[in-house]
Protein backbone atom coordinates (compact mmCIF):
# COMPACT_ATOMS: atom_id res chain seq x y z
CA UNK A 1 0.00 0.00 0.00
CA UNK A 2 1.13 3.56 -0.76
CA UNK A 3 0.76 6.28 1.87
CA UNK A 4 -0.21 9.65 0.41
CA UNK A 5 -0.15 13.16 1.91
CA UNK A 6 -1.89 16.14 0.34
CA UNK A 7 -0.86 18.97 2.68
CA UNK A 8 -3.28 21.88 2.41
CA UNK A 9 -3.62 25.16 4.26
CA UNK A 10 -6.43 23.90 6.49
CA UNK A 11 -6.24 20.10 6.36
CA UNK A 12 -3.78 17.40 5.39
CA UNK A 13 -5.62 14.79 3.34
CA UNK A 14 -4.28 11.28 3.91
CA UNK A 15 -4.71 8.33 1.61
CA UNK A 16 -3.82 4.67 1.46
CA UNK A 17 -3.77 3.36 -2.08
CA UNK A 18 -2.95 0.30 -4.12
CA UNK A 19 -2.49 -0.15 -7.86
CA UNK A 20 -6.21 0.31 -8.49
CA UNK A 21 -6.94 3.46 -6.53
CA UNK A 22 -7.49 5.10 -3.14
CA UNK A 23 -8.66 2.52 -0.60
CA UNK A 24 -8.84 4.61 2.57
CA UNK A 25 -8.92 8.34 3.27
CA UNK A 26 -8.86 10.64 6.29
CA UNK A 27 -8.15 14.30 7.08
CA UNK A 28 -6.06 15.75 9.90
CA UNK A 29 -5.60 19.41 10.72
CA UNK A 30 -2.43 20.74 9.11
CA UNK A 31 -1.63 22.74 12.24
CA UNK A 32 -1.35 19.41 14.11
CA UNK A 33 2.02 18.90 12.41
CA UNK A 34 3.40 21.75 14.49
CA UNK A 35 1.96 20.54 17.80
CA UNK A 36 3.05 16.91 17.36
CA UNK A 37 -0.52 15.58 17.35
CA UNK A 38 -0.53 14.52 13.70
CA UNK A 39 1.79 11.52 14.19
CA UNK A 40 -0.57 9.60 16.47
CA UNK A 41 -3.52 10.23 14.15
CA UNK A 42 -1.58 8.96 11.15
CA UNK A 43 -0.34 5.85 12.93
CA UNK A 44 -3.94 5.05 13.87
CA UNK A 45 -5.03 5.67 10.28
CA UNK A 46 -2.37 3.39 8.81
CA UNK A 47 -2.83 0.71 11.46
CA UNK A 48 -0.98 -2.51 10.77
CA UNK A 49 -0.36 -1.70 7.13
CA UNK A 50 3.31 -1.52 6.15
CA UNK A 51 3.55 1.16 3.43
CA UNK A 52 5.73 0.24 0.49
CA UNK A 53 6.03 3.86 -0.63
CA UNK A 54 5.11 7.40 0.35
CA UNK A 55 4.28 10.42 -1.81
CA UNK A 56 3.33 13.95 -0.86
CA UNK A 57 2.36 17.28 -2.28
CA UNK A 58 2.31 20.40 -0.17
CA UNK A 59 1.23 24.04 -0.32
CA UNK A 60 2.47 24.64 3.24
CA UNK A 61 6.29 24.74 3.08
CA UNK A 62 6.66 24.87 6.88
CA UNK A 63 4.74 21.59 7.25
CA UNK A 64 6.64 19.66 4.57
CA UNK A 65 9.78 18.96 6.69
CA UNK A 66 7.55 17.76 9.55
CA UNK A 67 5.90 15.21 7.27
CA UNK A 68 9.20 14.03 5.82
CA UNK A 69 10.72 13.66 9.28
CA UNK A 70 7.70 11.71 10.51
CA UNK A 71 7.82 9.33 7.54
CA UNK A 72 11.57 8.81 7.87
CA UNK A 73 11.34 8.16 11.60
CA UNK A 74 8.25 5.95 11.48
CA UNK A 75 8.58 4.01 8.24
CA UNK A 76 12.32 4.40 7.49
CA UNK A 77 11.81 5.66 3.97
CA UNK A 78 11.88 8.91 2.06
CA UNK A 79 8.90 10.60 0.42
CA UNK A 80 8.46 11.23 -3.27
CA UNK A 81 7.59 14.93 -3.29
CA UNK A 82 5.48 16.05 -6.24
CA UNK A 83 6.83 19.17 -7.95
CA UNK A 84 7.40 20.30 -11.56
CA UNK A 85 10.58 18.20 -11.75
CA UNK A 86 9.01 14.97 -10.50
CA UNK A 87 5.55 15.20 -12.08
CA UNK A 88 4.60 12.49 -14.56
CA UNK A 89 1.44 12.15 -16.65
CA UNK A 90 1.19 15.77 -17.87
CA UNK A 91 3.56 18.14 -19.56
CA UNK A 92 3.90 21.74 -18.38
CA UNK A 93 3.16 24.69 -20.66
CA UNK A 94 3.70 27.46 -18.12
CA UNK A 95 6.41 30.13 -17.92
CA UNK A 96 7.24 29.65 -14.21
CA UNK A 97 6.65 25.97 -13.37
CA UNK A 98 8.12 26.34 -9.88
CA UNK A 99 5.22 28.64 -8.93
CA UNK A 100 2.52 26.04 -9.66
CA UNK A 101 0.93 24.57 -6.55
CA UNK A 102 1.86 20.87 -6.41
CA UNK A 103 -1.75 19.97 -5.60
CA UNK A 104 -2.77 21.62 -8.87
CA UNK A 105 -0.30 19.43 -10.76
CA UNK A 106 -1.68 16.34 -9.01
CA UNK A 107 -5.21 17.35 -10.02
CA UNK A 108 -4.12 17.82 -13.62
CA UNK A 109 -2.49 14.37 -13.71
CA UNK A 110 -5.63 12.69 -12.41
CA UNK A 111 -7.94 14.67 -14.69
CA UNK A 112 -5.96 13.84 -17.81
CA UNK A 113 -5.81 10.16 -16.87
CA UNK A 114 -9.56 9.88 -16.25
CA UNK A 115 -11.13 12.50 -18.52
CA UNK A 116 -8.57 13.03 -21.26
CA UNK A 117 -7.35 16.26 -22.82
CA UNK A 118 -8.44 18.98 -22.85
CA UNK A 119 -10.07 18.92 -19.42
CA UNK A 120 -10.62 21.22 -16.47
CA UNK A 121 -10.37 20.77 -12.70
CA UNK A 122 -12.25 23.03 -10.29
CA UNK A 123 -10.91 22.56 -6.75
CA UNK A 124 -13.08 24.03 -3.99
CA UNK A 125 -10.55 24.49 -1.21
CA UNK A 126 -9.53 27.48 0.91
CA UNK A 127 -9.29 29.14 -2.50
CA UNK A 128 -11.12 27.84 -5.54
CA UNK A 129 -8.70 26.98 -8.33
CA UNK A 130 -9.38 26.22 -11.98
CA UNK A 131 -6.66 24.15 -13.64
CA UNK A 132 -6.52 23.56 -17.38
CA UNK A 133 -5.13 20.54 -19.18
CA UNK A 134 -4.85 21.62 -22.81
CA UNK A 135 -5.44 19.55 -25.94
CA UNK A 136 -1.78 18.47 -25.96
CA UNK A 137 -2.09 17.06 -22.45
CA UNK A 138 -0.08 19.84 -20.83
CA UNK A 139 -0.83 21.76 -17.67
CA UNK A 140 -1.53 25.18 -19.20
CA UNK A 141 -2.42 27.37 -16.22
CA UNK A 142 -5.68 28.40 -14.65
CA UNK A 143 -7.57 30.75 -12.36
CA UNK A 144 -7.56 31.41 -8.61
CA UNK A 145 -10.57 32.95 -6.84
CA UNK A 146 -11.54 33.31 -3.16
CA UNK A 147 -12.93 30.17 -1.59
CA UNK A 148 -16.61 29.99 -0.66
CA UNK A 149 -15.99 29.82 3.09
CA UNK A 150 -13.38 32.58 2.87
CA UNK A 151 -15.94 34.89 1.30
CA UNK A 152 -18.63 34.31 3.94
CA UNK A 153 -16.13 34.40 6.82
CA UNK A 154 -14.84 37.73 5.53
CA UNK A 155 -18.34 39.22 5.56
CA UNK A 156 -18.82 38.10 9.14
CA UNK A 157 -15.42 39.35 10.30
CA UNK A 158 -15.60 42.75 8.59
CA UNK A 159 -19.19 43.72 9.42
CA UNK A 160 -20.93 44.31 12.73
CA UNK A 161 -24.30 42.75 11.91
CA UNK A 162 -23.67 39.88 9.51
CA UNK A 163 -23.50 36.48 11.24
CA UNK A 164 -21.19 33.56 10.59
CA UNK A 165 -23.20 31.05 8.57
CA UNK A 166 -23.07 27.35 7.79
CA UNK A 167 -22.98 27.01 4.03
CA UNK A 168 -25.75 24.83 2.65
CA UNK A 169 -28.23 24.66 -0.23
CA UNK A 170 -30.83 27.41 -0.45
CA UNK A 171 -33.89 27.10 -2.72
CA UNK A 172 -35.15 30.66 -2.86
CA UNK A 173 -33.63 33.68 -4.62
CA UNK A 174 -35.17 36.22 -2.25
CA UNK A 175 -33.82 36.14 1.28
CA UNK A 176 -36.32 36.53 4.11
CA UNK A 177 -33.61 36.74 6.78
CA UNK A 178 -30.04 37.95 6.96
CA UNK A 179 -28.74 34.39 7.01
CA UNK A 180 -30.87 33.36 4.04
CA UNK A 181 -29.78 36.43 2.09
CA UNK A 182 -26.14 35.57 2.76
CA UNK A 183 -26.67 31.97 1.68
CA UNK A 184 -28.24 33.08 -1.60
CA UNK A 185 -25.34 35.38 -2.32
CA UNK A 186 -22.85 32.69 -1.41
CA UNK A 187 -24.30 29.56 -3.04
CA UNK A 188 -26.23 30.93 -6.05
CA UNK A 189 -23.67 33.67 -6.58
CA UNK A 190 -20.79 31.23 -6.41
CA UNK A 191 -22.40 29.01 -9.02
CA UNK A 192 -22.62 32.06 -11.26
CA UNK A 193 -18.94 32.77 -10.76
CA UNK A 194 -17.98 29.18 -11.61
CA UNK A 195 -20.30 29.03 -14.63
CA UNK A 196 -18.93 32.27 -16.09
CA UNK A 197 -15.30 31.25 -15.62
CA UNK A 198 -15.91 27.87 -17.26
CA UNK A 199 -17.51 29.66 -20.23
CA UNK A 200 -14.52 31.97 -20.58
CA UNK A 201 -12.09 29.04 -20.46
CA UNK A 202 -14.02 27.23 -23.20
CA UNK A 203 -13.73 30.35 -25.38
CA UNK A 204 -10.01 30.61 -24.65
CA UNK A 205 -9.46 26.95 -25.52
CA UNK A 206 -11.74 27.22 -28.59
CA UNK A 207 -13.71 24.11 -27.64
CA UNK A 208 -17.45 23.49 -27.42
CA UNK A 209 -17.07 20.53 -25.09
CA UNK A 210 -14.80 20.62 -22.06
CA UNK A 211 -14.91 17.85 -19.43
CA UNK A 212 -15.03 19.52 -16.01
CA UNK A 213 -14.31 17.64 -12.78
CA UNK A 214 -14.79 19.16 -9.33
CA UNK A 215 -13.03 18.29 -6.10
CA UNK A 216 -12.62 19.83 -2.66
CA UNK A 217 -14.87 20.61 0.28
CA UNK A 218 -17.83 22.30 -1.45
CA UNK A 219 -17.60 20.44 -4.76
CA UNK A 220 -20.78 18.38 -4.30
CA UNK A 221 -22.84 21.35 -3.12
CA UNK A 222 -21.88 23.67 -5.97
CA UNK A 223 -21.90 20.97 -8.67
CA UNK A 224 -25.39 19.77 -7.69
CA UNK A 225 -27.08 22.48 -9.78
CA UNK A 226 -24.28 23.29 -12.17
CA UNK A 227 -24.55 21.07 -15.27
CA UNK A 228 -21.26 22.41 -16.60
CA UNK A 229 -19.54 20.20 -14.01
CA UNK A 230 -19.68 16.63 -15.24
CA UNK A 231 -18.10 14.78 -12.31
CA UNK A 232 -17.21 15.17 -8.65
CA UNK A 233 -14.09 13.33 -7.46
CA UNK A 234 -13.37 13.90 -3.74
CA UNK A 235 -10.01 12.11 -3.90
CA UNK A 236 -8.77 13.61 -7.16
CA UNK A 237 -5.57 15.10 -5.70
CA UNK A 238 -4.67 11.89 -3.89
CA UNK A 239 -5.35 9.93 -7.08
CA UNK A 240 -2.99 12.21 -9.00
CA UNK A 241 -0.33 11.64 -6.35
CA UNK A 242 -0.86 7.89 -6.64
CA UNK A 243 -0.48 8.00 -10.42
CA UNK A 244 2.75 9.99 -10.18
CA UNK A 245 4.17 7.53 -7.65
CA UNK A 246 3.22 4.60 -9.91
CA UNK A 247 4.85 6.31 -12.90
CA UNK A 248 8.12 6.59 -10.98
CA UNK A 249 8.16 2.83 -10.41
CA UNK A 250 8.36 1.97 -14.13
Amino acid sequence: MILLFDIGNTNTHLGLADGRGIRKQMDVSTRDWFSGRAGTQIRNFVGRVEPTGVALCSVVPKATPCVKAFVRGTYEMDCLELNPSTVRGVGINYPTPESIGPDRLANAVAARAKFGAPSLVVDFGTAVTFDVVDAKGDYAGGIIAPGLAAMTDYLHEKTALLPQIKIREVKTAIGKSTEQAMLIGAVHGYRGLVRELIAELKKELKVKRLPVVATGGYAELIAAKLPEIGAVEPNLTLEGLRLVWEAHQT
